[in-house]
C-alpha cells in the first residue's frame, strides 16, 4: 500500500481509559462540571460519553492507586484495514495480541509503542442510541446537550509524554499511517511531534518527557468548538476549587483554543475551545518549530505555560509505585 493509502487505515481517536484514586471527585469533575453522561458501571469501572460522541464511551474511569492512562483506542476505517495494521505492528516487531473487547467495542488488538503506552486499535463499535428523553432534534447529535456545568461535546486528542519522542512518532506513521502535521525540534532532537490521520490538526501529540520517564501520559482534551466555553469553564473552575494550570488562551502551535487544568484525581485535562487549525491539503507539509518560538508555540496570547508543571508533570507522579521511569 502506498503511504497515502495507509493515512486512511485510522479513522480517529475512540476512547480513553484513565485511572484515578479519588473516582467520586474524578466522576463529580467530568459527569457534574463537565457534564458527560454515564452509560454503565462495572465493577470498579464507569464509562463515560459527551453528548455529540458517537459511540457507548469515549472515557472510562477506573478507580486505581495512582492518577495515569490504562489505555487509549483508535478505530479503524475498516475491518480489512484493522486487520492490515496490526499485521504491520507485528511485521515492525511491536507485538501484540488480539482480545474480544470490551462494553460497547468489538475485536481488538492491543500493542504497546516503544516507550511503554498502551495503544489499541479496534473497528467493531457500537453507536450510541439515546433513550427517548435523551433525543436530540438536531440529527447529527447523538444525544441532548446535558443541562449541567458546561458540556463538552466529544473526546478531542490525546497528549503522550515520551523519554525519546522520535521512535513513537516514526512507530504512528509507519504502521498506523498517521502524519506528522507540526513537531518542535531542540537542536537536533525532537522535543515533540503532532499527528492526525483526518483534518483535525492532531488527534495524538507526543511529547518529550523533561523528566526522561517512559510511557506516561501528559493529558486527554474533550472539545467544545466555542472558546468563549473556555473562558465560562474558567469562572466555573474557580468557584469549585479545580486547579487551573494554564489559560485560556490559543495556542501557536495547533492554534487551539486551550484552558488545561487537573482533575481531582491528578491527571491533567484540556478544554479545547476549538480545533484550531483544519488540514485540507493532501499534500500538505510538516511544519517544524523551533525553541527559540517556544512563546508562540505555547501560546499566542501571552499566557506562560509554568514551567515547575508542564514541561515535567505528567500521570502516573514519578513518585507513585506505578511510575513509568525506565
Amino acid at each position: 500500500m502506498t503511504r497515502h493509502d495507509i493515512r486512511h487505515e485510522i479513522a480517529h481517536l475512540a476512547r480513553v481509559e484513565i485511572h484515578t484514586p479519588d473516582p467520586d471527585g474524578t466522576l463529580w469533575f467530568f459527569k457534574d462540571l463537565l457534564g458527560m453522561y454515564e452509560t454503565r458501571r462495572e465493577g470498579q469501572s464507569v464509562y463515560l460519553r459527551g453528548y455529540e460522541d458517537p459511540y457507548q464511551w469515549s472515557l472510562k474511569v477506573t478507580e486505581g492507586p495512582v492518577a495515569r492512562m490504562d489505555h487509549a483506542a483508535l478505530r479503524t476505517s475498516s475491518p480489512e484495514a484493522l486487520e492490515r495494521r496490526a499485521k504491520s505492528l507485528k511485521d515492525g516487531n511491536l507485538e501484540g495480541k488480539w482480545t474480544d473487547g470490551e462494553f460497547g467495542y468489538g475485536k481488538t488488538y492491543e500493542f504497546t509503542t516503544p516507550d511503554g503506552h498502551d495503544v489499541r486499535l479496534l473497528w467493531e463499535a457500537e453507536k450510541y442510541r439515546a433513550p427517548e428523553e435523551l433525543k436530540s432534534k438536531i440529527l447529527t447529535r447523538a444525544s441532548k446537550k446535558p443541562l449541567r456545568g458546561i458540556p463538552v461535546k466529544r473526546i478531542d486528542h490525546l497528549n503522550l509524554l515520551a523519554s525519546d519522542v522520535t521512535p513513537v512518532k516514526r512507530s504512528f506513521e509507519r504502521h498506523l499511517g498517521m502524519q506528522t502535521r507540526e513537531r518542535l525540534v531542540d537542536g537536533d532532537v525532537e522535543a515533540g511531534a503532532w499527528l492526525s490521520s483526518n483534518i483535525l490538526g492532531h488527534e495524538v501529540a507526543i511529547m518529550r518527557d523533561a523528566l526522561g520517564a517512559r510511557g506516561r501520559l501528559h493529558h486527554i482534551a474533550f472539545y467544545y468548538g466555542n472558546p468563549q466555553h473556555n473562558v465560562d469553564a474558567a469562572e466555573m473552575f474557580r468557584e469549585y476549587d479545580i486547579v487551573i494550570e494554564a489559560g485560556p488562551d490559543r495556542h501557536g502551535l495547533s492554534q487551539g483554543a486551550f484552558l488545561y487544568v487537573f482533575e481531582p484525581g491528578g491527571n491533567r485535562v484540556e478544554l479545547f475551545g476549538d480545533c484550531g487549525f483544519l488540514e485540507l491539503e493532501p499534500d500538505f507539509e510538516t511544519k517544524t518549530w523551533t525553541m527559540d518560538n517556544i512563546d508562540v508555540v505555547t501560546a499566542i496570547g501571552g499566557t506562560t505555560l509554568p514551567q515547575e508543571t508542564y514541561f515535567t508533570y505528567g500521570t502516573p507522579p514519578l513518585d507513585s509505585p506505578e511510575q513509568a521511569a525506565a
